[in-house]
């Protein structure tokens, strides 16, 4: 599907205070794989209803290794894994099994409660393999946090192509194109490719709104961000990015500010301290298919606890 976004602004000209916030991710070693995590951050919670976002890789394993996510529980929000290389497997409570691959999504809306586990495939393992991608928890609305839970996969997402730019809606609705994924609030989540020189124009239609650089470089207002960054944008402005010489992939995401507080513990996002005791208490519990939670089909002989440095945690509440 070609786009003309020839109304854009030039990068250079956009108002260097349209850019609220830069966020550097903080880096986490697992074991000879890194995680990036931009959200939430100590500059900004949240970006639209995008509460939690982390880069995986990009990770080599040679022989035997992986991903290894034992089955552990969510409540108040949605998952979206995007895979940029590499598979593995999904497995979750509302009995889904799914392989996910480079340009699928996987969405797993967990509502009231969902447990899910995410492991590479034995014959994948065998064999040696990478893996490069972004998971990301979406904040689920108020009056929608205790729906049923829900998993969708998608492999066709729309692809908008115009001179030097290709870009995958991921989730949501931009630039006249709409993922078929359902959304429970005003989202828009994007794979963007440029070549060298190339402007992309973020969505207008949007209050909150960023880009987080995953390969090359971009060039706003006069200024250069190198991958491993990511930008939020002032709302209402005309804001375009500019790709560098080696040209850049990114991934362009926002939607409407969500309405009141969230609080976070673990995996779990809330408006309510409450919702997320008797949550935790659940998951102690483990009383699997009577209570709460149960465990993923096919994946019921372990799960995460709740450790003693967990209990000692309190919830945290987003403030941006």
């Amino acid at each position: 599907m070609s786009w003309n976004p020839s109304l854009a602004p030039d990068a250079a000209d956009v108002d260097p205070e349209a850019i609220e916030t830069v966020i550097i991710p903080r880096a986490r070693d697992l074991g000879g794989f890194e995680v990036r995590r931009a959200l939430p951050s100590v500059q900004r919670q949240m970006v639209g209803p995008f509460i939690f976002f982390d880069q995986m890789g990009p990770a080599e394993f040679l022989t035997e290794g992986g991903i290894v996510v034992r089955p552990h529980p969510h409540i108040g929000l949605g998952t979206v894994t995007y895979l940029l290389n590499g598979e593995f497997e999904h497995r979750d409570s509302t009995g889904a099994q799914q392989v996910i691959r480079p340009g699928e999504v996987n969405w797993m809306l967990a509502g009231r409660g969902v447990t899910h586990s995410e492991r590479t495939q034995p014959e994948v393992r065998a064999r040696g393999h990478e893996l490069f991608g972004v998971q990301t928890w979406l904040a689920l609305p108020e009056d929608r946090e205790e729906m049923a839970p829900d998993f969708e996969h998608h492999k066709d997402l729309p692809l908008l192509e115009a001179e030097g730019i290709s870009a995958r809606v991921i989730l949501g609705r931009a630039h006249g194109a709409e993922s078929p994924v359902t959304m429970q609030s005003e989202t828009f989540y994007l794979d963007v490719t440029l070549t060298a020189g190339a402007q992309y124009p973020l969505p207008q239609d949007h209050e909150d709104r960023g880009v987080f650089v995953l390969s090359g470089s971009v060039e706003v207002a006069g200024d250069v961000f190198e991958a491993g960054r990511m930008l939020v944008f002032r709302p209402g402005d005309r804001v375009s990015v500019r790709a560098g010489a080696q040209g850049a992939r990114l991934l362009s995401l926002g939607g409407a500010t969500m309405e009141g507080h969230r609080y976070i513990w673990w995996n779990f996002v809330s408006s309510s301290k409450d919702r997320i005791e008797h949550a935790k208490e659940e998951w102690k519990a483990a009383r699997w298919g009577e209570g709460m939670f149960s465990l993923p089909v096919g994946d019921k002989d372990e799960h995460i606890p709740i450790t003693p440095e967990l209990e000692r945690m309190k919830p945290k509440e987003p403030k941006g």
